[in-house]
């Protein structure tokens, strides 16, 4: 397997792990929440917008990189 070809598995792996994380995360956050700690979960729903925002750009990347090998 090339090289190129292990990368672009990697970031995808990686990004398959991102979400992963994502979503144990927001689990954790309405947890926190429907113990009274709003503040608390909007905080970290702060924190993982970034998440969001970045996700779009980055499978955009991945495709444009597995779709030029």
């Amino acid at each position: 397997m090339p090289n190129s070809d292990l990368l672009a598995s990697m970031l995808f792996k990686i990004n398959e792990n991102q979400l992963a994380l994502e979503a144990a995360i927001m689990e954790l956050t309405n947890w926190v929440e429907k113990r009274g700690s709003a503040e608390v979960a909007d905080n970290i729903r702060s924190a993982l917008a970034a998440i969001d925002r970045n996700e779009e750009f980055i499978n955009m990347t991945l495709a444009v990189t597995l779709a030029s090998e």
